[in-house]
């Protein structure tokens, strides 16, 4: 056998060779041959026997159109099942009548590789010296061009990688050193063409040319040539055959074919994407059909070109969209079938539809969605449904039917088998004890398959944040199989990824609430992964020192009994106020009430000192005048206060991740009653709520409000500074300064807080990238004290001492003024009015990092209203505000 190897690279098929038959498209040919080729080979030392029929004497590869193939041979040979005789082993192999059928398939296997351009077969004659007829098969091959360099040129309004991308998404390959396939090259260009459109270049041109490369035989550069055209924008859209619903509202419900406005340049709008209007005419037929329209219908647009902007770069459009609204149809009977498990009774509440009300397709899709939960719950997971309608038109004249368009509505479901748990297995969980994952789970293997059990226990697992998200509704992380060789057992395997919920911290850093600070922790969710909670931690700054051992345990006794301890020591310094140290600790207790809601017992203890008080606020005179700020500084106590309290509170919470919530809702109710075992007595009623909505997939609205009010009794008369109630910082309306929103003493501008506190806040999170979010934020609140309510508004108050012109208009008078012993009572007037609220809007880039296990955050803020309010430096509010932070406000 001979074998004949090159690497030919050309587009165009080779003409088989004279007198030979094409088949197969671009070139198989059969030819007989009488003549020897031109270069016989030696003959074979052993003959066929004498008076044999014609036997396969050789196979040969031969490649055009040089000798030159990149493919080893070996590759080609796998793909020829038809053999050579083999004389040394005395193996004849006969040229008989399905011989020809045998090449064929040759052929198409060989065809079929993609390797090739152009493929040919040919049979000589090559007799043997006794006389028997030797039949020499040679295959002709030429290869397909290889592809060295792939270009995009004359536009740029494409990258590179996006074209990639699109490629695997669409699984084209046109990888360099493969071969050219020209119909992966159409692709190609079609896929551009799609890109291009969704950037408004409707009327863009993609041309591909082959062009050859030197430096071996056929190794080509593919080039697409982008011929932009203009971009496409709509200046009108005019929707026709419309009768009860106007052009606005259709309008509305296309999301991405928007007519161009005045923000075009900023939001992109207007440009017309033919690729999404299809899309966009789906959300008008359900519009329509969630209104009774159910045989609505929505054509293809007409594009009529308007004019050309004088760059020819623009191209304005008008968009004449067909619609068919067809009768609106009420709702004639609404009945079940196929439902065995369920009564009619019980499902037909689900749907909110009956006889009489205008047919609306989601409240099918709403009812089928909870039909399925009550289904699922029962380990009927398989549940399907579907409405099957029966139209009847309005009666005309004489003739019996329905005054209306009616439309009969039979749910036609299929309940399927009911399923049992066999297996609940967990993998991942390289950390996490495996007890501590079943103990949140509300499936029991030999139980029902309860599918809401198993949304349930999902949730509880991603509220934890040992893992990454888990998808509630079977799809990440959560893999339901059927039992091999059962009818209604399921296997149930829980597929987790660890995230780290140790925070082992050593460093420094700056924060507005800390100051500069030092910090050495070990902080840890999942200690040992037992699912205990433990802290341990240092902190020494310029601000605030901090040192803390916390263990709390979640399940006391293996119970759902939340048991643990906190104690601490703590120094805070007020810029230019106060210091406050703060020894003490907590014991705590928990169960559960209900799914997600769980009621706690706290009892704290705590010694507190107020040290390193400015000189000016311990001045007699100022004392004389406001006996209050004495007790509020504990100046007549020593500077000292021990507050023992009981704090019962109650936590219902559905977030879905501790870290980077997407939806969910908290509600916390807590009532600190501090009096027996300390000496100072006063109730403290707090109340918040946490609301969120996942609004896409990659963007959330949180809100969150609170209120709280703080009242002294018994032997306690004023409130210790530090219990007074005060906003401002990054945990609550974050461009303003910690501890700076809240009643001031007018002498001497310090903070004194008050007794009853309102705070909201509004962040509309877009998740960016990975762990990166952009929050935009609303913060607003306001501090009131005793004898006063919440309100709109609030006076602006003048303070002017009876020797001298008014020197300044709230808060404070300067300390030269007030030191003068002969000073008479100041004066206060109204001189106008302000908002009561405090608020700060803005931005802020919210990252995670893994190492630290905490979000940092970097705020900018606007602060527009801000009357009367002063840094802890005694500086007006600014409008502006840029800080960092860790943590989250809500």
């Amino acid at each position: 056998m001979g074998l004949c190897a090159l690497f030919p690279l050309v587009a165009a098929a080779q003409p088989a060779p004279p007198g030979a038959s094409a088949e197969a498209g671009r070139g198989m040919a059969f030819q007989a041959a009488p003549q020897a080729p031109a270069a016989q080979p030696a003959a074979p030392v052993r003959l066929p026997p004498d008076g044999s029929a014609p036997v396969i004497r050789s196979i040969e590869l031969r490649f055009h159109p040089v000798n030159e193939s990149l493919i080893e041979p070996q590759t080609y040979l796998y793909y020829i099942q038809t053999q050579a005789s083999r004389p040394t082993d005395g193996v004849w192999v006969p040229y008989a009548d399905d011989t020809e059928r045998l090449v064929l398939d040759d052929f198409k296997r060989l065809w079929a590789t993609n390797f090739l351009d152009n493929l040919w077969i040919e049979v000589n004659d090559d007799p043997y010296t006794n006389g028997v007829v030797g039949k020499r098969l040679i295959y002709h091959m030429e290869e397909r061009p290889r592809v060295k360099i792939v270009d995009y040129t004359g536009s740029t309004k494409i990258e590179r990688t996006k074209v990639d991308e699109k490629m695997k998404e669409a699984g084209i390959s046109l990888r360099l050193d493969s071969f050219l396939d020209e119909g992966v090259v159409r692709r190609v260009k079609g896929l551009v063409a799609d890109l291009m459109a969704e950037k408004g270049y409707e009327f863009a041109e993609v041309n591909s040319s082959v062009e050859p490369l030197p430096g071996g035989p056929k190794l080509v550069k593919v080039v697409f040539d982008i011929q932009e055209g203009p971009q496409v924008k709509v200046r009108a859209i005019n929707f026709e055959g419309n009768v009860e619903v106007g052009d606005g509202t259709l309008k509305r419900q296309m999301k991405s074919t928007k007519e161009q406005w005045f923000l075009s340049w900023l939001t992109g709008r207007g440009k017309y994407q033919e690729a999404k209007f299809e899309e966009d005419a789906d959300h008008i037929i359900q519009y329509y059909r969630n209104r009774g329209y159910v045989q609505a219908r929505v054509g293809q647009p007409e594009l009529k070109v308007l004019t050309d902007s004088p760059d020819k770069q623009t191209r304005w459009v008008q968009l004449d969209i067909p619609v068919d609204e067809g009768p609106r149809y009420k709702v004639g009977t609404f009945e079940f079938d196929g439902n065995d498990v369920i009564r009619s009774d019980y499902l037909r509440p689900l749907y909110k539809l009956k006889p009489g009300d205008w047919y609306s397709e989601k409240r099918i899709r709403d009812g089928l969605i909870k039909s399925r939960e009550a289904y699922g719950a029962g380990g009927y997971f398989e549940f399907t449904g579907y409405p099957d309608l029966g139209f009847q038109e309005a009666a005309e004249g004489p003739i019996a039917g329905p005054a209306e368009p009616t439309v009969n509505v039979t749910m036609r479901l299929t309940e399927g088998e009911r399923y049992f748990v066999n297996r609940l297995t967990f993998t991942g969980n390289t950390t996490t004890r495996d007890n501590v994952i079943r103990r949140e789970m509300r499936i029991v293997e030999g139980n029902v398959f309860n599918t809401e059990a198993l949304k349930f226990s999902v949730r509880r697992l991603n509220q934890l944040g040992y893992f990454k998200n888990l998808e509630e509704q079977g799809g990440q992380g959560v893999d339901v199989q059927k039992t091999p060789n059962s009818k209604s057992e399921v296997d149930v395997t829980l597929k987790l990824e660890e995230q780290n919920r140790n925070q082992l911290t050593f460093g420094a850093g700056v924060s507005q609430f800390e100051g500069f600070f030092g910090q050495l922790s070990f902080q840890t969710a999942n200690f040992l992964g037992r699912g205990e909670s433990l802290t341990v931690s240092a902190q020494v700054g310029s601000r605030a020192e901090n040192y803390q051992l916390a263990f709390t345990e979640p399940f006391l006794f293996d119970r759902a009994i939340t048991g643990g301890f906190d104690i601490y020591k703590r120094t805070l310094r007020y810029i230019d106020q106060f210091t406050q140290e703060s020894i003490g600790g907590n014991l705590s207790t928990g169960f559960p009430l209900a799914n997600f809601s769980r009621m706690f017992f706290t009892y704290s203890y705590e010694r507190v000192r107020v040290t390193e008080l400015n000189p000016f606020y311990n001045n007699p005179q100022l004392i004389a005048q406001n006996p209050f700020l004495a007790d509020s500084l504990l100046l007549g106590a020593g500077g000292r206060r021990t507050i023992s309290k009981v704090v019962p509170s109650f936590i219902h919470n559905t977030i879905d991740n501790p870290i980077f919530p997407n939806m969910g809702r908290r509600v916390t109710a807590s009532f600190d009653f501090a009096g027996p075992g300390g000496n100072t007595y006063f109730i403290k009623p707090r109340l918040e709520a946490v609301q969120l909505w996942r609004m896409t997939p990659r963007t959330t609205l949180g809100v969150r409000g609170q209120i709280e009010y703080i009242r002294p009794y018994g032997d306690t008369v004023a409130l210790p500074i530090y219990e007074s109630l005060f906003l401002g910082g990054e945990y609550s309306v974050r461009g303003f300064d910690i501890r700076s929103i809240g009643p001031r003493d007018l002498r001497t501008g310090l903070v004194l807080g008050g007794n009853k506190s309102l705070l909201f806040n509004a962040e509309y999170m877009i998740s960016i990238a990975g762990p990166v979010r952009l929050i935009l934020f609303y913060d607003a609140g306001q501090i009131r004290e005793r004898g006063q309510s919440f309100a709109f508004k609030e006076d602006i108050t003048e303070v002017i001492p009876a020797i001298a012109p008014p020197i300044l208009t709230d808060p404070f008078l300067t300390s030269t003024n007030l030191t003068d012993r002969d000073a008479p009572e100041p004066i206060t007037r109204i001189i106008g009015e302000r908002s009561a609220f405090k608020t700060s809007t803005g931005a802020e880039i919210r990252f995670f990092m893994p190492v630290l296990n905490v979000p940092f955050r970097l705020i900018f803020a606007v602060n527009p209203q801000r009357g009367g309010i002063y840094t802890n430096r005694l500086q007006p509010a600014r409008l502006f505000q840029f800080r960092f932070a860790v943590g989250s406000t809500f």
